[in-house]
């Protein structure tokens, strides 16, 4: 099988160019008619975003596991990020796994925690005074974080760096 970056990278170019000329279509046929089906069809898109986005981090986990023959592949990670000296790398990796928890598991301790350090991020996470999406924007789906094509890009880097530094520190890791 070939490396898991490469794998996500095609599947998540392909999804979200699907999704993207999907959603295009269906705004244009919003526009027009101004009907309830294209309205949740938009939703359905940016859900499908989220889906995409928890999945692919998701199942990262299940391959640092295997790769790594460890219980927890993001604690493992982040201890071989940690003695590369990436400390940049190892909190930017520590706050999408915190952001996808909170999209898995809603308001809770890693929501909080992302709350706690909204200022740092580079995503937009939900508070009362900054929503995940616009007011009147009717594609929007509630969740604590918005996931938009450069939330799941980032996502997908942080993929590849972090697997990069721990073939760099593992030679022996394969994933």
């Amino acid at each position: 099988m070939h490396h898991f970056h490469d794998l996500a990278y095609r599947c998540t170019h392909f999804s979200l160019s699907m999704i993207n000329e999907a959603y295009e279509k269906t705004a244009n046929e919003l526009s027009k008619t101004g009907s309830t089906p294209p309205v949740k069809n938009l939703q359905a898109l940016n859900l499908q975003r989220i889906i995409h986005a928890v999945g692919m981090f998701s199942i990262f986990e299940a391959h640092l596991q295997r790769g790594l023959n460890c219980k927890n592949g993001f604690i493992e990670a982040e201890l071989i990020l940690d003695q590369a000296g990436k400390q940049t790398l190892k909190e930017d990796f520590h706050n999408c796994y915190l952001a996808i928890n909170a999209l898995k598991h809603g308001d809770g301790v890693s929501y909080a925690k992302l709350v706690g350090k909204i200022s740092t991020l580079n995503f937009v996470v939900e508070t009362p005074s900054t929503p995940t999406f616009e007011e009147g924007d009717v594609s929007g789906v509630i969740g604590l974080v918005r996931v938009d094509d450069d939330f799941i890009e980032n996502c997908l880097e942080l993929i590849e760096k972090v697997s990069v530094c721990i073939a760099t520190q593992r030679p022996d890791f394969i994933l």
